[in-house]
């Protein structure tokens, strides 16, 4: 896919891999639609990629809200007319002993990782196969691939993104791909702030590259999804070598 004049929304876009990822897609040509609850850096997001000459608006968005993902979704297409590129950024995890976590904890982790970007999708997805062509693109991590990270709720949440994206890579073949990418920790994102700072050194000695990742990296390989043409149903792991160990 040419991003030329293609129409992305990105979930999250507002900070971290999800505002590196609204950025790299609007350098590559792209109109940007950033949603999220964070209005202030939300605006903020988009008025300094049209600072570079790129096109992005913000439009609030709280996946936690079927009422929000609703006007958040007819908002979008009254405005751009259409959506070429979804990319479920948006996650929210906090490290929690499993005895310790109660049922509102776990609504909310697994409401704002997995239904909602579920539900999004949904959405989005009846113009898509007007148009037989889409792409899709879910940001899980690498907790949902192994038992690890510092939380059993957001690692379940993240596992059941990576197997939506399989699913969904076989149901919406061949008008719509979708593929997904799991981080590792991530340098310098809020989500990398709130991990115990003892677990986020034991990961950069764990890896191979003895470091986390970025986000401009995670953003650089989300472009690639988008660009790909037969790329459909992969996880792909950016996580400097961690799972080598």
């Amino acid at each position: 896919m040419n991003l030329n004049d293609k129409i992305a929304v990105v979930t999250g876009g507002a900070s971290g891999i999800g505002r590196a990822t609204a950025e790299a897609l609007a350098e590559g040509g792209a109109t940007v639609c950033i949603g999220d609850i964070a209005r202030e850096n939300g605006e903020a997001a988009a008025a300094e990629i049209r600072t570079k000459g790129r096109k992005a608006e913000y439009i609030r968005l709280d996946l936690t809200d079927d009422d929000s993902i609703k006007t958040f979704v007819a908002a979008v297409l009254q405005r751009f007319g259409r959506v070429d590129i979804l990319v479920n950024g948006a996650g929210w995890g906090k490290t929690v002993p499993f005895l310790e976590s109660d049922d509102p904890f776990w609504d909310r982790v697994i409401g704002l990782n997995f239904v909602g970007p579920m539900r999004l999708t949904k959405a989005l997805l009846p113009q898509m196969f007007e148009r037989k062509s889409g792409r899709i693109v879910n940001i899980a991590s690498v907790a949902g691939l192994m038992p690890g990270g510092s939380s059993i709720a957001y690692a379940s949440s993240k596992a059941a993104l990576v197997h939506l994206t399989r699913c969904l890579a076989v149901a919406l073949a061949p008008a719509i791909t979708v593929n997904c990418i799991a981080p590792g920790l991530v340098e310098n994102t809020r989500m990398a702030l709130r991990v115990p700072s003892a677990v986020v050194q034991a990961a950069r000695e764990r890896a191979a590259l003895r470091r986390g990742s970025s986000a401009e990296d995670i953003a650089e390989q989300c472009v690639g999804f988008c660009r790909a043409d037969s790329v459909t149903g992969q996880t792909l792991v950016i996580d400097a070598g961690l799972h080598f160990h």
